[in-house]
């Protein structure tokens, strides 16, 4: 078996605006495994200002690996404990390379196209306006679970657009959940969720920046509104200090980014944990293309976890790879019988 890798710089449709800028592109890198019967493909994706590996020794990390891929998965996984994306990327690729079908890496209802998930709608950061049509898209698309980013214009115009949606959709009718990326200080975070709280919402993830334990468990003990951990789970790489961090914050929630979190792997390890404490988790695609967002999808049916998930759609690129999954209604399904197509010269 030899290993190679290759980038593929993802286009957005349209810009699309997040706590961290403006999107036009995305990169991922690709570890391909062959020998003279089959192949196996991975994705490894990084998100600037979240992602925590060294992206200058990247690519040279990239290239070690391939040299070095008859270590094995279970000890190159180990040695790239900086590079939780990579993690990911090797794990999908050797799952991919087992499997009979090297897009099929966790048979199971869904791949077969029998069963699919609920998803939220995801709507893009930007004016009150643009938001608003967004909001009223989504929902006659059929979405009963949305999720808004907010800290990106003022509080009170936030405010305002949650009001909008809860004059038009009760919460029987309209789940909202809200995406703060660390936004408030610490100082004036209960206050604004308090008034949060008003609208009825799910959740909201990451009130304050990562790293304040104490601050963010005082936050969870406090709040009239549901707390879910989202960046605070990057960089956590010990499963002692990922307990570690439950028992302190205890936390209502949390989300899992598999590219940011060291993949199949370190997303169980989570889970398990998050099972064991009682706290209720979803998962999240964190911009992969189709070829990370089917290995997510994959992983995250086996889990039989009925909250709507936070995966793409596939949809945000003019030049993904063209895949079987699909989102009718508010759900994401597998469609075995459209193929593959192959963009990315496989």
């Amino acid at each position: 078996m030899k290993a190679t890798y290759f980038k593929h710089t993802l286009n957005f449709k349209q810009p699309s605006g997040t706590s961290r800028g403006v999107l036009k592109t995305k990169d991922s890198w690709y570890i391909k495994l062959e020998n003279d019967v089959k192949y196996g493909i991975g994705e490894c994706g990084l998100l600037k200002g979240l992602s925590i590996d060294p992206t200058e020794e990247y690519e040279a990390t990239l290239h070690w690996v391939c040299e070095n891929i008859h270590l094995g998965l279970d000890v190159l996984y180990l040695k790239l404990a900086d590079y939780p994306s990579i993690q990911f990327g090797l794990e999908m690729a050797f799952n991919s390379f087992s499997s009979s079908n090297p897009y099929v890496l966790f048979p199971s209802e869904f791949t077969e196209g029998k069963k699919g998930m609920v998803i939220n709608g995801l709507i893009w950061m930007g004016e009150k306006s643009f938001m608003k049509s967004q909001i009223q898209e989504k929902i006659k698309q059929g979405f009963s679970c949305i999720k808004l980013k907010i800290g990106a214009i003022d509080f009170t115009s936030e405010l305002d657009l949650l009001r909008y949606i809860r004059s038009e959709f009760s919460a029987s009718e309209v789940e909202l959940r809200v995406d703060a990326n660390g936004a408030f200080s610490k100082d004036s975070a209960l206050e604004k969720l308090k008034q949060l709280s008003e609208f009825n919402l799910h959740s909201i993830e990451q009130p304050i920046a990562a790293g304040q334990w104490e601050s963010m468990a005082d936050l969870c003990r406090q709040t009239p509104l549901p707390i879910a951990l989202d960046e605070e789970l990057i960089g956590l790489k010990d499963v002692t200090k990922k307990e570690k961090a439950l028992l302190i914050i205890q936390p209502q929630y949390i989300i899992l980014k598999p590219s940011l979190i060291g993949g199949f792997k370190g997303s169980q390890e989570w889970i398990d944990l998050a099972n064991k404490h009682h706290i209720k988790w979803w998962m999240t695609s964190a911009l992969e293309s189709n070829i990370g967002l089917n290995a997510i999808s994959q992983f995250t049916f086996t889990q039989h976890n009925e909250m709507p998930q936070g995966l793409g759609t596939g949809s945000l690129y003019t030049n993904n790879m063209q895949s079987p999954l699909t989102v009718e209604g508010e759900k994401i399904k597998y469609k075995p019988e459209h193929p593959w197509e192959n963009k990315f010269n496989l």
